[in-house]
């Protein structure tokens, strides 16, 4: 069985607050987008299965761990538990989305893993079930169990479909490095702004126009100091056209919108080119 994963971009992140935990409260929307890492699922014979090993996870990244220490791994045994099967299964994650680039990867990964094992075993687990499944593995990893446009708010589980979206095209530049979200989060010196209005999401959403006014991450103001390439990136976007531009979560991925397949594939062209980076070239998801 294969399951594709979709990256997602946020295209407004304010961070509002921080709960006693240590966690903080957000209000972000974030759109699925066309770029994909593959899960692949097999049943293996239990002769077969090394040192008896019901689950094992591997990815051809060199970036990201194998067996226990991979999200994947965790998401299979919540879903086996569930199953109650003894039928060992193997993984394989063939990794295209960028590691540490702000796009959810290792979150999507899991995700299709909890979706994946569903069908495998013929659970016919809920999607709500499979969201609270999602919620004990990450914040961010319910959003993909459905993979449409949501307003996430608190630390990100509690989601809100957004429908009407305008058929964008964007731009995806990883420029070679990963930043980490825990430094990030722990680097942000908060303030109070606040909440998205929602008449103000529903109106950006479809218009064009009036989309780059939803452009917005609290968290640039760490990354981008710390980081100036991806500044320079995100100002390379802007003069090749996008109408707007933005770091994707906690970076280091940004990400330039275009109101057409032809104007994102000139920037594309031409930005792909830059020494260390990659560049995608994709739409949103609705």
């Amino acid at each position: 069985m294969r399951i594709r994963a979709p990256a997602k971009i946020n295209l407004s992140l304010r961070v509002i607050g921080k709960r006693r935990d240590g966690y903080h409260l957000l209000d972000t929307v974030m759109v699925p987008v066309s770029l994909y890492d593959v899960i692949e699922i097999c049943k293996l014979k239990r002769t077969s299965n090394p040192a008896g090993a019901r689950i094992t996870v591997n990815c051809d990244h060199p970036l990201v761990p194998s067996g226990e220490k991979n999200i994947v791994y965790g998401a299979a045994r919540i879903l086996m538990q569930q199953a109650d099967a003894d039928q060992p299964v193997h993984i394989q994650i063939h990794k295209r989305i960028p590691v540490g680039a702000g796009l959810g990867g290792g979150s999507t990964d899991a995700a299709a893993t909890l979706i994946g094992l569903n069908r495998l075993f013929k659970l016919h687990l809920t999607e709500t079930r499979l969201e609270k499944l999602a919620l004990s593995l990450g914040a961010d990893v319910p959003f993909f169990i459905r993979g449409r446009p949501a307003r996430a708010r608190g630390i990100g589980e509690r989601l809100r479909p957004l429908r009407g979206l305008a058929n964008l095209w964007l731009v995806i530049i990883y420029p070679g490095f990963p930043v980490s979200t825990a430094w990030a989060y722990q680097n942000l010196r908060i303030k109070l702004t606040k909440p998205i209005v929602n008449t103000s999401i529903a109106t950006s959403l479809k218009s064009f126009e009036k989309l780059a006014g939803l452009l917005v991450n609290d968290l640039e103001s760490v990354t981008l100091d710390r980081y100036p390439k991806i500044r320079l990136l995100k100002e390379k976007l802007l003069r090749a056209g996008a109408l707007g531009g933005l770091m994707s979560g906690s970076g280091s991925s940004v990400f330039g919108l275009f109101e057409s397949k032809g104007m994102a594939q000139r920037a594309y062209n031409k930005l792909r080119h830059e020494e260390g980076v990659q560049a995608f070239l994709v739409r949103m998801l609705s």
